[in-house]
């Protein structure tokens, strides 16, 4: 569906130069809800903007449903936009038009009858449930409302593509929910491709099937969410992880268990079936290895469970190395050696 080929943006202020995007190659499949993530700066933003050529590559190819939309003539690109709906941070309504006539604009911009624009709209206001508030005005909506508008705004035209910039970081946390909500609503039910970017990682767990981590202009780290959340290889990816689920404790907590315990810690990651499985009390009891849980927890991630465990192990030192490697063959496990903070 969308496919950039090693892309690259550069700005270029005075005799300075700004490499905003970094040789950036993606693919967003059909029906992905695809979260594109990274702190301030990362350049997420400017690769968003590449979608419909609101900026365009200095080098490399942005290509939608097999065509480089960079190679398009000014009126094939402006056919192409219609088919790719974008929602913004701020919402962007025109406050001098009503709820019905933000939503209607696109339609009397692509030449849609007055009746067939009617009808439209009032479909788009059920679908957002927003059918009560067609004669208000931005002013009088709440944020959550506002962001409703966008997004009918955005469906309007029946677009393939829904593009959204950081669509919930003005919002509050439950308002956030219902959004997203919304957003994986249009994805399941109208089969449209969502690529959002954001600095939130709950966002990308709560919705997004695949995310990409961005930093200094380059994508760090790719993949399906479970897999990324799971067994993070970059330490950016794992710092955005551990804003959501704090998969060690806290420095304090380890300096005081170290203080008063010899031995190691081990980080035990266990996924699909083994988090039901009895792994480590089989293995260590036919080891003759005792072990201790100083820490975790297990979750629920893109419907699979998801088991987080800080653990000790006591006993001969020949029996530990053989439940460590029995371990490692069934689940991740590695050695927990950093203290943060």
């Amino acid at each position: 569906m969308i496919e950039f080929k090693h892309v690259s943006k550069t700005f270029y202020i005075g005799k300075s130069e700004v490499q905003a995007v970094k040789d950036v190659s993606l693919t967003i499949a059909q029906g992905d809800i695809f979260g594109i993530i990274g702190f301030s700066g990362a350049g997420k933003s400017t690769l968003l903007r590449l979608v419909n050529m609101l900026e365009r590559p200095t080098a490399g190819k942005v290509i939608i449903q097999g065509t480089d939309i960079s190679t398009l003539s000014p009126k094939k690109l402006r056919e192409e936009r219609q088919n790719i709906g974008m929602i913004f941070q701020n919402f962007n309504l025109f406050n001098s038009r009503t709820v019905a006539g933000n939503i209607a604009y696109p339609l009397k911009l692509a030449g849609m009858k007055k009746t067939q624009i009617t009808e439209r709209v009032q479909e788009l206001l059920q679908f957002v449930g927003l059918t009560d508030k067609a004669k208000h005005y931005p002013d009088q909506l709440s944020g959550g409302q506002k962001q409703r508008v966008g997004i009918a705004r955005a469906l309007a035209t029946s677009p393939d593509v829904l593009v959204c910039d950081e669509a919930t970081s003005a919002l509050d946390p439950e308002t956030t929910g219902d959004i997203l909500k919304l957003l994986k609503k249009v994805n399941q039910e109208l089969g449209i491709t969502i690529l959002l970017i954001t600095h939130e990682m709950h966002v990308i767990q709560s919705i997004c099937n695949k995310v990409a981590i961005m930093e200094d202009g380059a994508v760090i780290e790719s993949g399906p969410v479970f897999d990324t959340f799971t067994n993070p290889q970059h330490p950016t990816t794992r710092r955005f992880i551990g804003s959501v689920q704090q998969d060690l404790p806290s420095a304090h907590i380890l300096q005081e268990w170290r203080r008063h315990n010899e031995g190691s810690l081990y980080r035990v990651t266990f996924t699909g079936d083994t988090t039901n499985d009895p792994v480590l009390s089989s293995i260590t009891k036919k080891h003759n290895v005792d072990f201790n849980i100083v820490y975790g927890s297990v979750q629920e991630l893109q419907n699979k469970l998801f088991g987080n465990l800080i653990v000790s192990f006591t006993g001969q030192e020949t029996a530990i190395s053989r439940t460590l490697e029995a371990l490692n063959d069934i689940v991740t496990l590695e050695e927990v050696t950093d203290i943060e903070g």
